[in-house]
């Protein structure tokens, strides 16, 4: 009995794993569609992900469903941007919901390594605003028929990465190594949210000033949540921001989908300068915990009111430093007698009304004073500023004062003076008596190594001139990759592009000795290492063009290298504006040629595909060194390989970059010509298999002159247009196709002298007459034939349609195209016959009435005076004539012709 109650139990176990299991696997698709069918249901972007893993082991006894790689991708303004990006959702669910299929009750959520990039643009469009209009507000029944219901009681988000770029506001904030976890019961509509939060770095900017970077932070909060207003509330929260703790407080209150209302302060309890210099990265990176310090620190803000697309919140930060002092225990010098006041107020949140001041700015190294004053006030309307900055410093004693990383060297002596006063409208109306700006900056003997720059950047002089009309670099010189560089210009609104963020506006020109483009573009090193870490990161992400810049440079060159071709004396115009680099006559000799090229390259709409415009004229190019030399020659005529010569071209074309900054070869299209000046093909498989099937010696290692022809290319093709190729007497007409794959398809019009055939050759002719005329097609083989070849396969292993049969066809269709063209023969000399008997008639009547009206009359007239009729007459009589004449017909003139 006992057994039989042990057998029992063990298949009743054995059947609920077996259901454990399958269960998972009879819902999946039912799921799925759910899942898919809600999102497309409620979202207008683009949501897919790659698997649905279901178990009822992993949140027994609930269902626990995982959705692996989700991604969100935005349409429309925000069309290739990545709103979301989710490694996995791990969600709970009730199971017995799921099987009844009526709601889904949904326990906990967690995201693990999500990556969101939220944007607002220029507009103030967000990327988040995602959803569809509710159509349900005008019926609230109908919330009733949601397929999910939220019990949720705890949520988790780990390892996030948050980037939120406001570029309206102009403030961008980055959030590293996020993790989240929350706790409470949201069936109530009161309840209290248990949170705590830890994050790797956290960078904060607005404008041009870096607030935080790369900070530390650690926050535990418990949140009042109240369902029925939308307010979530904080009641005194800690915040861990490095070494600087936070007292936070206040309330958070979603008004509509896109206005948010706020009520929130912060202050630091502690007064001790170190905790305040914890949010200095250089300082905090390296033996923070070692560090000497004294003085006195103060730190506090709040930001109330609204947050909309076109409002902003008041917001107001305080900072006070008393004499701060600092000193690494190992180095030799302190930074000391630091003091600093600002205050940054906006008591309304237009933004114009913001006021940063900053009355004192100071510190000393190795007694050395360094001193700064700054205020900015209606920073949209009409900028104003007066700001000074005075100090010397020998860059070679930071390392006296702070610890730089591993494998840093810097050098050099910096010298400024400099003071600006007045609003920038004066300057944009160039009323530069109404405003001063005065004062040099300079740099000598500078040198800069690290981790990041390896070779070294050096600048032997950098000298600055400011003026109220604009800077001017009045000199700069220096080393970089082996290139010895020299420049000099203007920059002419310095100071909106370091409030504003307005585009920064200069001009320079530029010389250079010699640039080698592999390694400035990161393709080439001195160590293998740094090699592959360098090609890495250009294929992770091709060099993004600067969105605030508007600089133009006029360059000279001695001599640039580029993968396999060295251009020298190379001038022309450089424009980096609006996120794209255009080239404006860029000339060059290279290739034992010249070359002048314009185009662009832009990374505006795809940082990972760039965008490339190209136009290009060249004269003289070796084609063997061409084609060597560039990779989309090689694809665009592989022809190259088994020619050499001189050529010029002109080319236009259109496409993207890929990830290695090569051409994706998929997006490209355009046109251009090649004039093949003078050149030599050798062992082009195509040609040799073409002479060994005619048995036609001239036709292998061709000598070439004078051949122009047009091609455009687009979808992985390239279009050659008709052109004549005459060699050794042999004239062919050529036209057709290739890939971008090698592939070929061309047609071949041969006027083949058959002098130069062998004995193989004209039997072949003579074999494929035959045939033709055994099926009724006349053809007269005279000193030479007409051939049609048909060019498939590709470039390295060709196929040739001229076997007996199809060169049978194309006697054929040669003898068609001489039956069309006696046609065409036939229908001119009708024409021309009605013409005539036209000319003729005309001619008659002219004379005819010529006749009467002088009372004349025609003594060779025939059939009783009657002109027109024997007109007609004489037309039937010329037509038949004419069409006997044509077909070869004889007069007979008693024979019945209908019995020919």
């Amino acid at each position: 009995m006992f057994k039989k109650i042990l057998k029992i139990v063990a298949i009743t176990i054995v059947v609920l794993l077996l259901a454990a299991i399958a269960i998972p696997y009879f819902f999946k698709d039912k799921i799925v569609a759910k899942v898919k069918t809600e999102l497309n249901k409620r979202l207008t972007a683009k949501v897919d992900f790659k698997d649905v893993d279901i178990s009822l082991f992993r949140h027994f006894p609930r269902l626990a469903v995982g959705l692996e790689e989700l991604q969100v991708i935005g349409t429309g303004d925000f069309a290739g941007d990545t709103l979301l990006a989710v490694k996995q959702i791990d969600v709970a669910l009730n199971l017995m919901s799921v099987i009844k299929g009526d709601k889904m009750d949904i326990y906990n959520i967690a995201l693990i390594q999500p990556r969101i990039h939220a944007i607002v643009n220029k507009n103030g469009a967000a990327n988040w605003n995602i959803t569809k209009p509710d159509t349900t507000a005008a019926n609230p029944a109908d919330t009733s028929k949601s397929k999910f219901a939220l019990s949720l009681q705890q949520y988790k988000i780990e390892d996030a990465f948050i980037s939120y770029d406001d570029r309206q506001g102009n403030m961008a904030l980055l959030v590293e190594g996020l993790t989240h976890k929350g706790k409470g019961d949201f069936t109530q509509d009161q309840f209290t949210l248990e949170t705590s939060t830890v994050a790797d770095g956290i960078t904060f900017r607005y404008g041009l000033i870096p607030y935080l970077s790369g900070v530390k932070t650690k926050l535990d909060a418990a949140i009042q949540i109240d369902n029925n207003s939308k307010t979530y509330t904080l009641k005194e929260s800690k915040v861990s921001l490095n070494n600087l703790e936070l007292a936070l407080q206040g309330f958070f209150k979603l008004v509509n989908d896109s206005t948010y209302g706020m009520d929130m302060s912060f202050k630091a309890p502690s007064t001790n300068f170190k905790d305040l210099l914890s949010l200095v990265p250089a300082v905090y990176k390296t033996d923070f915990d070692k560090i000497k310090t004294s003085g006195t620190a103060a730190f506090s803000g709040f930001v109330k009111g609204s947050y909309a697309p076109k409002q902003m919140p008041s917001f107001g930060l305080d900072l006070n430093v008393k004499d701060g002092f600092f000193q690494y225990p190992d180095l030799p010098k302190p930074v000391k007698n630091i003091q600093i006041a600002m205050k940054i107020s906006n008591p309304d949140g237009v933004p114009d009304h913001t006021i940063i001041d900053m009355p004192t700015g100071h510190l000393e190294m190795d007694n050395t004073p360094l001193d700064l004053r700054m205020l900015v006030k209606t920073p949209v309307s009409d900028l104003y500023v007066d700001a000074a900055a005075k100090g010397k410093l020998d860059l070679s004693k930071i390392t006296q004062f702070v610890k730089l990383a591993a494998g840093t060297n810097l050098t050099g002596l910096l010298d400024a003076d400099i003071t600006a006063k007045g609003n920038m409208s004066a300057i944009e109306k160039q009323q530069y008596d109404r405003f001063y700006a005065a004062g040099t900056l300079q740099l000598s003997n500078m040198f800069y190594k690290s981790k990041d720059y390896p070779d070294g950047v050096k600048v032997n002089n950098l000298s600055l001139q400011f003026n109220p009309k604009n800077v001017t670099v009045k000199d700069l010189n220096g080393q970089y990759l082996g290139t010895n560089f020299e420049a000099n210009g203007e920059v002419n609104n310095l100071l909106a592009y370091t409030f504003k963020n307005a585009p920064l506006d200069g001009k320079f020109n530029f010389k250079a000795d010699e640039i080698n483009l592999d390694k400035w573009m990161g393709t080439t090193s001195s160590s293998a290492t740094t090699t592959t870490a360098k090609k890495d990161t250009a294929a992770a992400a091709p060099f993004a063009v600067p969105a605030n810049l508007n600089i133009g440079l006029q360059a000279n060159v001695n001599k640039v290298h580029y993968d396999k071709a060295d251009l020298n004396n190379v001038s022309g115009n450089l424009l980096v504006k609006d996120e794209t680099v255009t080239m404006q006559q860029l000339k060059a000799n290279a290739l034992q040629g010249t070359m002048e090229i314009n185009g662009s390259y832009s990374t505006k709409n795809s940082k990972t595909n760039p965008d490339i415009n190209l136009a290009y004229n060249v004269q003289n190019l070796d084609v063997q060194q061409t084609f060597n030399a560039f990779n989309t020659v090689q694809k665009l005529m592989p022809i190259g390989k088994f020619l050499s010569g001189k050529i010029t071209s002109q080319l236009t074309m259109h496409g993207k970059l890929g990830k290695d900054m090569s051409p994706d070869l998929s997006t490209l299209t355009g046109d251009g010509n090649l004039l093949l000046i003078e050149g030599f093909l050798k062992q082009f498989a195509p040609v040799d298999q073409l002479a060994n099937t005619l048995n036609v010696s001239q036709l292998k290692d061709i000598s070439l002159r004078d051949i122009k022809n047009y091609f455009s290319f687009e979808n992985g093709r390239v279009k050659v247009n008709p052109f004549k190729v005459t060699v050794s007497g042999i004239r062919m007409d050529i036209a057709g196709s290739h890939g971008f794959d090698q592939s070929l398809d061309y047609t071949l019009q041969l006027a083949l002298p058959r002098s130069l055939m062998g004995s193989a050759g004209n039997n072949l002719i003579n074999g494929l007459a035959s045939q033709a005329q055994s099926k009724g097609i006349p053809v007269n083989l005279g000193d030479s034939v007409h051939l049609q070849v048909l060019m498939a396969g590709n470039i390295l292993k060709p196929s040739l349609k001229t076997d007996l049969r199809e060169s049978a066809n194309s006697l054929k269709a040669q003898a068609t195209e001489l039956v069309k063209n006696k046609i065409d023969t036939v229908k001119n000399t009708v024409k021309d016959s009605v013409n005539q008997i036209k000319n003729n008639a005309v001619n008659s009547l002219k004379n005819e009435l010529k006749n009467q009206l002088s009372g004349k009359k025609d003594s060779a007239q025939t059939g009783g005076g009657k002109p027109l009729e024997n007109l007609g007459k004489q037309a039937g009589e010329s037509a038949k004539n004419t069409l006997n004449s044509l077909f070869g017909k004889k007069k007979s003139n008693n024979a019945d012709t209908t019995k020919h």
